[in-house]
């Protein structure tokens, strides 16, 4: 393989189509690692998460001149202050990280990527520190592999749970089989006590109703829209810095252009009362973020949008429905499963 490294912008943006066709068949075809988010990501350095940072994105290609694999990283100074290689799009805003590469390229793929790290021309790293890999990943093993054989060190730590749902393409065959019998009859309840509203209106002036965002020329004020309903929660709106909302626009859009952003609303009375920022990419739904009207809480419309999209989803055909990190309780009485993201820090004999 033929090693080659990107440290500007417009040399990351001339890779986008090679990128995102071997994203396709990558190992970790996850939404975070598109090329748009990738780079979006970058203009921001996370919505302010690091002050600095110098590009470093790892390219291989085939004899052919086709992208075998890209290991997406930049150099900075990590949470414990070492020069660190770390992957693009680390840490807070970007649930699932990985390397691209196809299954059989792997392997050697991270051996390649190792030799070059090991050599001078590699920046000056004393860490790797990669964050976010879902612990199903296939470049774990591969990469313990490929450490060992240096005699470098590797320790894994587990982070965040990643709670998700098979679905199995039909509404009601998931309510019976996948949510117990209370959450059942509460997910039911609550979705019936809002279609109330509208049985007993004017069917021209229905006080409730759902919608995914499709037209470009309102996405600006929609995005706008959702970011205010995350902003009413404390926490929420400590995090979205002017920095952040600038990310958010620049994913949102991103994702957008590209064709894979759900970002939905449920209204009751015209109002937004609950707002879902998802990803719909690969016939999986990634639940990204969220936002409440607490105004409405009486109607419960965060359960009630969120019965919607899972009802939509599976109707639509769509495998997965992704709540990515985060342990709350709710996901589970949706009928989620557990699995955890984990960090890796790889560091060299010496």
């Amino acid at each position: 393989m033929e090693i080659g490294v990107i440290r500007d912008l417009d040399k990351l943006n001339s890779l986008e189509n090679g990128w995102n066709t071997l994203h396709k068949d990558s190992a970790s075809a996850v939404p975070f690692l598109r090329h748009e988010y990738l780079t979006a990501w970058w203009q921001t350095l996370g919505g302010g998460e690091w002050p600095q940072g110098e590009l470093n994105v790892v390219t291989a290609r085939h004899e052919d001149g086709t992208l075998a694999g890209v290991a997406p990283l930049f150099l900075t100074h990590n949470r414990d202050g070492l020069p660190a290689l770390m992957l693009l799009g680390s840490i807070e805003i970007s649930d699932y990280l990985d390397v691209l590469a196809r299954p059989g390229d792997l392997p050697a793929f991270l051996d390649a990527l190792l030799d070059y790290l090991a050599g001078p021309d590699a920046p000056a790293w004393q860490v790797l520190d990669w964050y976010n890999l879902l612990d199903s990943s296939p470049t774990l093993p591969a990469l313990a592999e490929a450490v060992a054989k240096r005699g470098w060190s590797l320790a894994q730590e587990p982070l965040q749970h990643c709670p998700y749902i098979a679905l199995p393409g039909d509404w009601e065959v998931y309510l019976a089989e996948q949510v117990d019998k209370k959450q059942r009859h509460e997910i039911r309840r609550k979705m019936r006590r809002i279609e109330e509203l509208n049985a007993r209106s004017d069917p021209a002036h229905q006080p409730v109703r759902w919608y995914i965002v499709q037209d470009e020329a309102s996405l600006d004020g929609e995005i706008d829209a959702f970011l205010n309903l995350m902003a009413n929660d404390p926490a929420k709106a400590a995090f979205l810095t002017s920095a952040m909302r600038t990310q958010m626009h620049l994913a949102a859009r991103a994702a957008f252009k590209a064709g894979w952003l759900q970002l939905s609303f449920l209204e009751v009375n015209g109002e937004k009362a609950a707002g879902y920022l998802n990803f719909d990419y690969e016939d999986h739904i990634w639940v990204y973020n969220s936002g409440l009207d607490f105004r409405f809480r009486e109607y419960s419309p965060g359960w009630v949008l969120l019965g919607y999209l899972l009802q939509w989803a599976n109707e639509n055909h769509r495998a997965i429905f992704d709540f990515m990190r985060g342990d709350e309780d709710y996901k589970y009485k949706f009928g989620a499963i557990d699995r955890r993201v984990v960090r890796v820090v790889i560091k060299r004999d010496g």
